[in-house]
């Protein structure tokens, strides 16, 4: 088998609020749309495709399940610098900067629809001490 795209697919109830959402904060594009349907891409990150909740295309057991318990989640080159960014064009952020003590940095922010997503950053150095500490 030979991969030659990847893309995560989220259902949600306002296709345009979310792809709008990505495309503002996030520097995706918008590949292709048509109702209920949207596709994103990002020079270097998967492409993410929003479906309207409901969409008969899809199979009859997921049309009306939401994008619950899935977290989108960038890995970035400076969390701190992310963070300062999002906040200043007034994203709310739903979790605040932290570490875990298995070494990554990172925060948590959600799209108009609730979609989650996480931007991360892995400490290179880490120790006990650091846990938890705000970036």
């Amino acid at each position: 088998m030979q991969i030659t795209d990847t893309a995560i697919c989220l259902t949600v109830d306002d296709v345009s609020a979310s792809a709008s959402f990505l495309t503002r904060h996030f520097g995706y594009t918008e590949n292709m749309s048509a109702d209920g349907f949207a596709s994103l891409g990002h020079p270097d990150a998967p492409s993410v495709v929003f479906h309207r909740r409901g969409l008969e295309v899809l199979p009859e057991g997921f049309r009306d399940r939401p994008a619950d318990g899935v977290i989108l989640a960038f890995v970035v080159s400076d969390l701190h610098k992310e963070y300062e960014r999002l906040r200043a064009e007034g994203v709310a952020i739903t979790l605040e900067p932290r570490e875990e003590p298995w070494g990554e940095r990172l925060f948590m922010v959600a799209d108009p629809n609730g979609v989650p997503i996480e931007l991360v950053e892995w400490v290179k150095e880490h120790s006990d001490e650091s846990a938890n500490v705000a970036p």
